[in-house]
């Protein structure tokens, strides 16, 4: 059988470039050539030994572009499409697949944390998981689609509407990318907080008004630049008991909190603080097929542009830097690896 190169994710904070078995196509699916593929937080958390499901020898990689190289069935696809994938896969019969809610499926997977991904060469994937990528939408930008998507999804679930302030706790990629988003749908004031240097001046490059969470207080700041009235929306999305504690203190009454972060330790929320300004909470997971679409047209059009995002593009061989960049947000924002 033929082999591929991989990189792979061996054990708790251990990736090394490897080889796998080139992967034989089933009915349904494509064999995808990958063009780039890039890290993301849930990554962080494989490579970091915390996912629950994620299992080694795996190649990551959830967030990738790439050609189609051979098909499996009929398909309104052709070999050398340039595609992006949407990596959520649903069982298709549990209560939330059968209202059409495919994307909090009881067992939803997502391909490279349950199954190989694009940290490999070629990736086999599902034909209804591809989407063409419009001319003009470079590959490496494509890649970003995913990330794109959840913002998307986070802006359309939350009540933000036309002239309302913003605050995002956490200036990672998907923080700032629901910076932009927010903007798209008309919010006024954009208040983003973080502790990386780094990110922070990102987010005032993007035109967002930064504030460094080791050098000031984030509520008192917040209250100071609204004339003491809060947020209207805050996204939570840096998944720490500070911001945890903040998202409350810096909304306004009745304002909404969104919170985008996956907690792994449950904190501590002062309920009784929302509950004297009726102040509601909404989660958000990841995204629809109608989210992602969104995203790859926002690209396309000019209105999202990722290339801010993209602090490192490096081959598959540099697996190993790449995670290093990766935990350091003081040096990296997205990293994509180019696997052939």
């Amino acid at each position: 059988m033929a082999v591929m190169k991989a990189g792979l994710y061996i054990s708790e904070k251990e990736v090394m470039v490897g080889e796998l078995d080139k992967p034989t196509l089933k009915q349904g699916e494509a064999l995808i050539r990958v063009s780039y593929a890039g890290i993301c937080g849930t990554d962080m958390m494989i490579y970091s030994g915390k996912h629950p499901r994620a299992k080694a020898p795996l190649a990551m990689g959830h967030e990738f572009s790439g050609v189609i190289e051979e098909l499996n069935g009929e398909s309104a696809f052709s070999v050398g499409d340039r595609v992006v994938i949407e990596p959520t896969l649903s069982c298709g019969t549990c209560e939330a697949c059968r209202s059409g809610q495919f994307h909090v499926c009881k067992t939803l997977k997502l391909i490279g944390i349950d199954m190989h991904g694009g940290f490999a060469e070629y990736a086999a994937v599902p034909l209804h998981r591809l989407h063409v990528i419009p001319e003009g939408l470079s590959d490496a930008h494509a890649a970003l689609a995913e990330p794109v998507a959840v913002a998307v999804h986070t802006v359309r679930r939350s009540n933000l509407k036309v002239g309302d302030n913003v605050v995002i706790l956490g200036a990672g990629p998907i923080g700032l990318l629901i910076g932009l988003m927010a903007r798209q749908a008309g919010a006024n004031e954009i208040i983003v907080s973080d502790i990386s240097p780094y990110r922070l001046e990102k987010a005032r490059e993007l035109g967002f008004t930064a504030l460094d969470a080791k050098k000031v207080d984030v509520t008192e700041e917040v209250l100071s630049l609204t004339n003491g009235i809060g947020g209207d929306i805050v996204f939570e999305v840096a998944g720490t008991q500070i911001t945890a504690k903040q998202m409350v203190e810096v909304s306004r009454i009745q304002g909404q909190i969104m919170v985008v972060s996956v907690y792994k330790q449950a904190p501590a929320v002062n309920l009784a603080g929302m509950h004297f300004r009726e102040i509601s909470m909404a989660t958000t997971r990841c995204y629809t097929g109608s989210d992602f679409k969104t995203a790859i047209q926002l690209m396309a059009n000019g209105k999202i542009d990722v290339s801010p995002f993209i602090s490192h593009e490096l081959p598959l061989e540099q697996i190993v830097e790449g995670f290093k960049l990766m935990k350091n947000p003081d040096v990296s924002l997205k990293v994509l690896f180019k696997p052939n």
